[in-house]
């Protein structure tokens, strides 16, 4: 073997092995000595939110998500900047609920009462995430810690790394898997667009100019398609938003693969993974099995926190979640 052909061979055993060093330092029982009661301490905070907001819910899961897409799970979208630059401040994430953000800050000051200095927010996002989950009747799993909080946050690294409502299966995949996501982890993440809603301008041109030859997307049901017309009708309030799932959208079930099945997917990207032959048999499967679906939804979140995820001296504990120490 060449001195190059060597180098490249060290070279992608080294990321290799710290991307292993990196899940290596995640465990389970990160905080047992330093703040043993996180968890519990989260889970109140959380619960406290959701009593008074649904929308805490679907708002901290995809606040998690866009998070972990976008430099790794470090609590970068957290980040508050006077001068608008921030992750938050990208126009992919000026959708996200604001009672997200809340229940991580509520959540924070919680935990910073009995454990100060301790915590990260990247950490308390992760619990937060599991706990929504758990709280709209969906799968509890252990959540491993020891993430630290990100140093950089800038809404240009947003750009082109979060999947679109238009994106078909081929774009999906190659998205999630620079991610280290396969694809089912990706179908059973798409799983949490059972407790979602969204704005009507993100899937209107299903509705009213889908292509040349057909208006409506002739994939969509076509009385859901009405039901959405009469919901969002052209030049509607940029505010109002529907649930993603038109059946059981306070609870996190399997219905959402159902939907799929019935041609009832609230965006392109939902619809396409029963259209696409290489996908269909997953969704299948999740919706003619609620607990398979739990178990694949449970792995896929474990392994969405891993992605990117700062350990050891990299990063920093914040002593507020929306500002650099």
């Amino acid at each position: 073997m060449g001195a190059m052909a060597m180098r490249v061979v060290l070279s992608l055993a080294l990321v290799c092995m710290l991307i292993g060093v990196a899940q290596a330092q995640l465990s389970f029982n990160f905080y047992n000595s330093s703040c043993p009661n996180v968890e519990q301490i989260v889970r109140q905070a959380v619960s406290l939110k959701i009593n008074q907001t649904f929308v805490t819910i679907p708002g901290t899961l995809r606040l998690f998500f866009h998070d972990c897409f976008v430099q790794g799970c470090d609590a970068s979208v957290m980040i508050a900047s006077a001068s608008g630059d921030a992750e938050k401040d990208s126009e992919d994430n000026l959708s996200l609920a604001g009672d997200g953000f809340d229940t991580v800050v509520k959540a924070k000051q919680a935990v910073e009462a009995q454990c100060p200095g301790k915590v990260s927010c990247a950490d308390i996002l992760a619990i937060a995430a599991r706990d929504v989950v758990v709280l709209a009747g969906g799968p509890n799993f252990a959540v491993e810690l020891g993430r630290r909080d990100g140093l950089i946050s800038k809404a240009s690294l947003v750009v082109g790394n979060l999947p679109g409502p238009n994106f078909n299966l081929s774009q999906l995949n190659t998205m999630f898997a620079k991610n280290n996501l396969t694809q089912t982890d990706m179908i059973a993440l798409s799983g949490a667009h059972t407790v979602g809603f969204s704005h009507c301008s993100r899937f209107a041109n299903r509705l009213y100019n889908f292509s040349a030859t057909s208006k409506v997307d002739p994939s969509l049901d076509p009385n859901y398609a009405k039901q959405l017309m009469d919901a969002c009708p052209q030049n509607v309030d940029p505010r109002i938003a529907v649930n993603m799932d038109p059946v059981t959208p306070r609870k996190m079930d399997n219905v959402y693969y159902q939907n799929l099945v019935n041609h009832k997917g609230l965006f392109t990207s939902d619809q396409v993974l029963f259209m696409d032959p290489l996908s269909q048999a997953t969704v299948s499967g999740f919706a003619n099995n609620g607990s398979g679906f739990n178990k694949a939804f449970a792995e896929a979140m474990v392994r969405l926190g891993r992605v990117g995820v700062k350990t050891g001296a990299v990063g920093e504990i914040r002593k507020d979640c929306t500002t650099f120490n």
